[in-house]
C-alpha cells in the first residue's frame, strides 16, 4: 500500500499568535522604560541606569538558553510516553526535545512580572531635587492636565503631518543613523551565532542540542552583561558625551570585526558525512 501524505497540523498558528501578543507586550518596555528613567534621573547617573537595563535584557536571554538546554534533554511527549519506551537518546537527528516546556514557563514568569508595573507611579522625583512626592505632584498637577488637554486637541491629520519631516530629522541626524548602523551589525552577529552555532557545534564537535545550546549561553552572554556594565560605569565616570560615546561604540564595533574576522584563519578538519564527503561503501 502506498503512504497517503496527511496534512499538517494548524496548531503553529497559536505559536504565531503567542508571539505576537507577547512582542505587543515586550515592546513597550524598552522605550518606555528608558523614557522613565531619562526622565528622573541625573544626566550622570543615567548611562549607569541604562547600562543595568541593558544587563536585564542579556541576563534574560542567558537564562532561557539554560532552561531551553534542560528543556531539551527531554523527550518532546514527556508526561505521556515513559522513559522506558524511548528508544533514542538526545545525540540522536530524530530527538525532539520538550520545546513547548519552555514556553508555558516563561509565559508564567512573564505575567508574574509583568504585576509589579501596575504599581508604578506616573512621575517620581527627579533625583538630587529634595521636593516630597506630594510637593512634586501639586506642582506638576496643573501642567499635567494642560498637556492632556493638548493631547486631545491633536488629530490623527496632525500626526501624519509632523511625522515625515521628523523622520527625515532623524534619518539627517549623524550620530542617531550611526548608532541605528551600529545596532544592525550587532544584532546580525547575534542572530546568526543563535541560529547557526548551535548546529555548527553539534555536527562539528558531536554535541547534543542540550550541550551546544549550555555551551552559547555561559561562554557568550555572561560577557555581554560584563561590556554593558562595565560601559555604564566608564560612561559615567568620565562623563561621555553622545559624540564621544558614539565614536567609542564605533570603533569598538571595528575591533570586534577584526575579531570575528580572524575565525576565518581557525578551520577544523569536516565531519565525514555519508554521501556528502565521503562514499556510501
Amino acid at each position: 500500500t502506498e503512504c497517503e501524505k496527511e496534512p499538517g497540523s494548524l496548531l503553529w498558528i497559536f505559536v504565531m499568535v503567542g508571539n505576537i501578543v507577547r512582542g505587543m507586550g515586550e515592546t513597550p518596555i524598552m522605550p518606555l522604560g528608558i523614557s522613565y528613567l531619562e526622565d528622573f534621573a541625573k544626566a550622570e547617573n543615567s548611562p549607569f541606569y541604562l547600562a543595568c537595563l541593558h544587563t536585564a535584557t542579556v541576563i534574560g536571554p542567558f537564562l532561557g538558553l539554560l532552561l531551553a538546554s534542560f528543556c531539551a534533554e527531554l523527550f518532546v511527549d514527556i508526561g505521556s510516553v515513559g522513559a522506558d519506551e524511548i528508544t533514542i537518546t538526545a545525540t540522536d537527528a530524530r530527538w525532539v526535545g520538550a520545546w513547548w516546556l519552555g514556553i508555558l514557563i516563561c509565559a508564567l514568569l512573564n505575567l508574574l512580572v509583568a504585576i509589579p508595573f501596575w504599581f508604578l507611579p506616573k512621575s517620581l522625583v527627579k533625583e538630587g531635587e529634595t521636593n516630597g512626592p506630594e510637593q512634586t505632584s501639586e506642582k506638576s498637577a496643573t501642567p499635567l492636565q494642560e498637556n492632556d488637554k493638548n493631547e486631545t486637541k491633536q488629530t490623527m491629520t496632525s500626526i501624519s503631518e509632523n511625522f515625515i519631516p521628523f523622520l527625515k530629522a532623524l534619518f539627517h541626524n549623524p550620530v542617531y543613523m550611526l548608532f541605528i548602523c551600529i545596532t544592525v551589525l550587532q544584532f546580525s552577529a547575534f542572530d546568526g551565532m543563535i541560529s547557526f552555532m548551535p548546529k555548527y557545534l553539534e555536527q562539528q564537535f558531536g554535541k547534543s542540542a542540550s550541550d551546544a545550546i549550555f555551551l552559547i549561553g555561559v561562554y557568550n552572554l555572561p560577557v555581554l552583561c560584563v561590556g554593558y556594565f562595565s560601559g555604564g560605569l566608564f560612561m559615567k565616570k568620565f562623563k561621555i558625551n553622545v559624540y564621544q560615546a558614539a565614536s567609542i561604540a564605533f570603533w569598538v564595533s571595528l575591533l570586534e570585526y577584526l575579531l570575528y574576522f580572524a575565525a576565518y584563519w581557525t578551520v577544523c578538519d569536516t565531519s565525514p558525512v555519508a554521501g556528502l564527503t565521503v562514499s556510501y561503501q
